[in-house]
């Protein structure tokens, strides 16, 4: 039949034909959202995956030629392993406060509103008490009265015993919401004494590392000092990382962020300090140049990645301890090394201005700082014209 019409003479639509159909569109994209998600989680587990199983087979193939700083290789390992984690469990304690906080909060308001409401159930009854209301509701059904001042009373009872209602159903809601967030608190209470046992614990570790690499330094550091300017020794490291970024570089989808070609010049230090050996300069004792810069500056001082990317090493080097490389796309890389601790791990996505790393003098380093270097599909270029004041 013909479509009705409303009194402007346009036909009428039903709606519930199209919200059907937008609600349908919602959840079709709803899971495809979800698909995509679950399917970039598993790309990169798979990443992760192929970037962990190429630092393994690095570490079985390459040269197995002890060296001095390889005695601290197992120590300074422990000490970024318990220094990340202890990070971890100091921010889960953070987070874990200000929950405590707030739900202390919410209880002290949802105390507030109950005692309120008490009080006012309180006035009622005793409002009611007074005055006799249900015995004054009986006599007006029993008495032959006005029915309009029959219906108004009716009314005014009504109302009264609404509010007593809605006062005893508010009690009642207050009530459950007060236990659960007293549960909520208590779970949470647990929970930061729990983290606070795990932090005494990370902190004993870490001690124990670190008076470990004091003994072995001590035990080793005269033949240290023999071997860090030996020409040998640091043409098979840089041979090494030459052979770690080139199989990186093999990986795709690794990179990530903005193209990295545009930051030229815009740059800033990944850490606060002074660039004491730059790109080009002579080794002291041997010919050898620097292939990047070496920034001194104070120990467990954050490390800030200078671009965005993806973590594709994140571990010990010899002559480089612990390492982390980033991966920036279109075939550029950053290096940091000789950090005590690295606080990403290998498949981890970063923004410019990322805490990665703090610094530290490991590998067998005399001078805390900062060991850094670009990257362009494998080899490594001077970092001067990029950084802003370099």
């Amino acid at each position: 039949g013909p479509a009705a019409t409303a009194g402007n003479d346009r036909p009428f639509v039903d709606p519930l034909p199209v919200i059907w159909r937008l609600l349908s569109c919602l959840s079709f994209a709803l899971c495809l959202s979800t698909g995509a998600q679950a399917s970039q989680q598993a790309d990169l587990e798979k990443l992760r995956e192929r970037l962990n199983k190429i630092q393994q087979s690095f570490e079985r193939t390459n040269e197995s030629r002890s060296e001095a700083a390889d005695a601290l290789r197992d120590s300074e390992r422990a000490i970024s392993d318990s220094n990340r984690r202890l990070a971890q469990v100091t921010q889960q304690r953070r987070e874990a406060d200000r929950e405590l906080e707030r739900l202390q909060q919410r209880s002290a308001t949802l105390s507030a509103d109950y005692r309120k409401q008490q009080s006012l159930l309180g006035r009622l009854l005793y409002r009611q008490y007074i005055g006799g209301i249900d015995q004054d509701y009986l006599k007006l059904l029993l008495n032959n009265e006005d029915p309009n001042l029959i219906a108004r009373e009716l009314h005014y009872y009504d109302y009264i015993a609404q509010e007593r209602a809605a006062l005893l159903q508010g009690l009642h809601d207050n009530m459950q919401a007060l236990r659960e967030v007293t549960a909520a608190a208590r779970d949470k209470r647990s929970e930061i004494d729990r983290l606070q046992q795990q932090t005494q614990q990370e902190l004993a570790k870490l001690e124990r590392e670190q008076a470990t690499r004091r003994k072995t330094l001590q035990r080793i550091s005269l033949e240290l000092k023999q071997q860090r300017n030996e020409m040998a020794r640091l043409r098979r490291n840089e041979a090494r990382l030459r052979d770690l970024v080139d199989k990186l570089s093999q990986v795709p989808g690794a990179g990530g962020g903005a193209p990295f070609v545009a930051l030229k010049g815009k740059l800033t230090l990944p850490v606060n300090g002074e660039v004491g050996n730059r790109f080009g300069d002579q080794r002291p004792e041997s010919k050898l140049g620097w292939t990047g810069w070496f920034v001194r500056a104070t120990a467990r001082q954050p490390v800030l990645a200078v671009a965005a990317g993806r973590v594709v090493y994140a571990d010990w080097l010899r002559g480089y301890g612990n390492l982390l490389i980033i991966d920036h796309g279109q075939g550029y890389m950053s290096l940091y090394g000789n950090n005590e601790t690295l606080y990403k791990q290998v498949g981890d996505t970063l923004q410019t201005g990322d805490i990665v790393a703090s610094v530290g003098n490991s590998g067998g380093n005399d001078d805390s700082g900062l060991y850094f270097e670009l990257r362009y599909r494998g080899q490594p270029f001077n970092p001067a014209p990029w950084f802003k004041h370099p």
